[in-house]
């Protein structure tokens, strides 16, 4: 089987199967040298067979701040990620670093999705043009705490008077090690995050009580917010 290119260069973040979810993160310095990487994964990927060892999908995106690619991969176990990098890992690194030198790979962390903003024929049809990655860490390892925090930003999204218009859809998923969320969230567009949070409120929602419940939650240590653009979402395919 060979890697195809998904339409809109985007994953199907509910498909079923799915038992661990992989972020990384590269610095590469300069939006020409972002582009040029993600040339060469496309060239690396596509020039060989899809690695059949429980991968489903691999998608790249572009990191708005003019530095960083984000990588974000499904697989069906965390067996089948490291029968990949024994395997298939390393020829294709070693294809990807020759063509864009000086590649600092500054991040892999393991995730699980836990729950996704309900689907809607509305949602399904719009496009997103920016992945707004929220990721928030939190003071030690606790898989019920990482839950009950998720769980609070949906009530708040739900109880929200005035929801931000612009955002599609939010994908949460915790982390393996129990000290981590991450929301993978679509929106229309760049524009639309930051008109988003220049609304009335501290971040993401309005200024009510169950958003400020989320965001002085006990625990929490810390987290990012950055905004990137989908370039290439890679499958099997026949």
């Amino acid at each position: 089987m060979n890697a195809v290119a998904q339409p809109d260069a985007r994953p199907d973040l509910r498909r079923p199967g799915v038992g661990r979810v992989l972020v990384s993160t590269w610095r590469v310095g300069t939006p020409e040298r972002q582009r040029a990487a993600v040339d060469a994964i496309a060239k690396a990927w596509e020039g060989r067979d899809w690695p059949d060892v429980g991968l489903l999908s691999y998608s790249v995106y572009i990191g708005t701040d003019g530095d960083t690619l984000l990588h974000y991969s499904q697989w069906t176990d965390e067996d089948a990620y490291q029968q990949f990098v024994r395997t298939f890992r390393g020829d294709r690194n070693a294809e990807i670093d020759a063509a864009v030198p000086g590649i600092e790979r500054v991040a892999l962390h393991r995730y699980t999705l836990y729950r996704s903003t309900p689907p809607g024929e509305e949602s399904a049809a719009r496009i997103p043009g920016c992945v707004v990655i929220v990721d928030v860490e939190f003071d030690g390892p606790d898989a019920d705490r990482q839950r009950a925090w998720v769980d609070g930003v949906f009530e708040a999204l739900e109880t929200d008077p005035n929801p931000a218009t612009g955002g599609i859809s939010g994908h949460f998923h915790v982390g393996v090690d129990g000290t981590r969320v991450l929301n993978y969230a679509e929106w229309e567009s760049e524009q639309a995050h930051i008109e988003a949070l220049a609304l009335p409120g501290d971040g993401i929602g309005s200024p009510t009580p169950q958003w400020a419940r989320v965001q002085d939650y006990p625990g929490v240590a810390g987290g990012a917010v950055k905004r990137y653009t989908p370039a290439l979402s890679l499958s099997a395919g026949a």
